[in-house]
């Protein structure tokens, strides 16, 4: 089993968040989380990231508790992708050099320009400044700056809200080739509806419990 969490639950400041989450993903799956804004999506998704702890129950990585994995060892495996992108440096080429970097590997530019057309964006954009990059465009270099070391698992907090229509599909299709040809689970909190037909299933989050699960 890739995840098993039991009975997970996240407060803070005395204020619970979620409350006795139990689930499981198998390796492959398409997993989308729905439900109303504040019910707990986003926190179960930093949870399953390791960017916040449990405070009640255990989540199972392979079979073994997260804290048994180094994190740096673990987000290679498991990498989360923001809501909101979160871009650092001064250009395009910044970003993607980064997963080299953090590999001790030097930067392929090819690679590079490779996961750029990916998403539609040319190869000049490599030495574009960030800061005049559209919205859309920062969404997905950062998504291919995750992908470009392809990991086990990809996790999405709400990357295409706010995204026109070409742009969404362009990540939707990436993603989807990831997922279906390369074997990458993906779990996703997400109000798209073309995201939650194409999962294998959806599971509903309301006022920090789980209230449905469909396939």
């Amino acid at each position: 089993m890739l995840f098993s969490l039991d009975h997970v639950g996240f407060e803070t400041g005395g204020r619970p968040i979620l409350s006795d989450v139990s689930f499981t993903v198998a390796e492959g799956e398409y997993v989308t989380f729905s439900g109303p804004s504040g019910s707990g999506k986003s926190t179960l998704l930093r949870l399953i990231a390791t960017l916040l702890t449990p405070t009640t129950g255990t989540i199972l990585y392979h079979d073994k508790p997260q804290n048994d994995y180094a994190k740096v060892d673990y987000r290679r495996q498991v990498s989360y992708c923001f809501q909101q992108p979160s871009l650092f440096g001064d250009s395009v080429r910044d970003n993607l050099a980064f997963p080299f970097t953090l590999r001790d590997q030097p930067f392929d530019p090819e690679k590079a320009t490779a996961a750029l057309k990916q998403v539609d964006l040319s190869a000049s954009m490599l030495d574009k400044p960030i800061k005049e990059l559209s919205g859309g465009e920062k969404q997905r270099v950062a998504l291919i700056r995750n992908l470009l070391f392809t990991p086990d698992v990809i996790l999405l907090d709400e990357v295409t809200t706010g995204l026109d229509t070409a742009t969404k599909d362009i990540v939707h299709q990436l993603i989807e080739d990831k997922n279906l040809h390369q074997g990458v689970s993906v779990l996703a909190v997400t109000h798209d509806e073309s995201e939650i037909a194409v999962a294998h299933r959806l599971i509903t989050i309301t006022a920090g419990r789980m209230e449905a699960e469909h396939e």
